[in-house]
């Protein structure tokens, strides 16, 4: 954002697809008037060429008067040179403002650059008591529509969607963000579909094969598999991922992450089932956990949100701390984040 003489002149956010940057959005909708201007922004300026020139520069050109940063930039490329570039160019540099909330902001884009996978949101609906399902399978609904809702909104916050094949067999979701009066998200912003199948046991009737052609959807999958058991589904449009096997069993899931971070995904949010779920948090994948409580109890024979990691010790447990919670309708909405060691 850049404010002269107390008014707004000019506003910008990075634009799908991670170009061009919010400086050069803002700068082009100010015009002249970014002269002498205030540049508030999230993330240092990039002092680098890549796609697109420096934004360190464009702010210099312009003639931006000072510059206001909440966070510096992680990339070994940037990380203080941006902030560096202005005040030598004579630009006053300030850091600091809301540097919780930036750092927050931009966590998928951090980890993606310092750890070389997305920022992870586990998705969890259960019963009182941890269950997901009946032991006969029924599992809709046991959240009420309220907290249904506010999970779909959570998707349209996330670049993926990741779930395992046995909840594709289970469910046969379509994994899209339903709220009505949501705008659809743009081409250059695609809401991609991941479904981690080692054994390739996702039918090719299944929704999320039928409607590849029009959203994203990635089969990830172990390689080994025949020319001849990928085509149906390469024919419907479904790009295939091959990701080394984990133990023990399925997939490796940082090794899947990490392809997903390669083709420019910083926020994944996974929806089930309970082996991906045991499976992220036995690899410490999990940053965050949305966990919505129904106030219900299915009892032991119910199915369980995550599977045996399992623990010998509870000083292995993966820890979380309570950072926000509140009602549903019925329900309730209870968000942590990973306890860093």
């Amino acid at each position: 954002m850049l404010v002269r003489d107390g008014q707004v002149v000019g506003r910008g956010w990075t634009q799908p697809g991670g170009r061009p940057h919010a400086e050069t959005e803002a700068l082009a909708r100010a015009g002249e008037a970014a002269q002498g201007a205030t540049a508030y922004v999230t993330l240092e300026p990039c002092s680098h060429w890549g796609r697109t020139p420096p934004c360190c520069d464009a702010l210099i050109r312009a003639g931006v008067k000072r510059v206001v940063v909440a966070a510096g930039d992680p990339d070994a490329r940037v990380d203080g040179r941006g902030l560096a570039r202005l005040r030598e160019a004579g630009v006053q540099v300030e850091t600091g403002l809301f540097q919780a909330e930036a750092v927050a902001l931009n966590a998928g884009f951090s980890r993606r650059v310092t750890l070389g996978r997305p920022v992870v949101l586990l998705k969890l609906a259960t019963t009182l008591d941890g269950r997901i399902a009946t032991a006969r399978g029924e599992s809709k609904w046991i959240t009420g529509p309220e907290a249904r809702r506010a999970a779909h909104a959570m998707r349209a916050r996330h670049d993926a969607m990741l779930v395992g094949s046995g909840t594709v067999l289970a469910d046969d979701p379509d994994l899209t963000c339903r709220l009505p009066g949501m705008a659809p998200r743009g081409e250059n912003v695609p809401l991609a579909r991941v479904v981690a199948d080692a054994r390739l046991r996702t039918p090719p009737t299944a929704r999320l094969v039928q409607t590849a052609r029009s959203l994203p959807t990635w089969i990830a999958t172990a390689p080994g598999h025949k020319p001849a058991e990928l085509a149906p589904y390469q024919q419907a449009g479904v790009e295939m991922l091959t990701v080394p096997r984990g133990k023990p069993a399925g997939l490796d899931l940082a090794a899947l992450l990490a392809t997903l971070a390669q083709r420019g995904i910083t926020r994944v949010m996974a929806e089930g089932g309970a082996g991906i779920a045991a499976g992220l948090l036995r690899d410490g994948l999990v940053d965050r956990i949305a966990w919505f409580h129904a106030p219900g109890i299915i009892g032991g024979d119910g199915l369980a949100a995550v599977q045996a990691l399992p623990l010998a010790l509870l000083s292995a447990m993966p820890r979380f701390r309570r950072v926000a919670s509140r009602p549903l309708g019925v329900d309730w909405l209870t968000e942590f984040e990973r306890e860093e060691p």
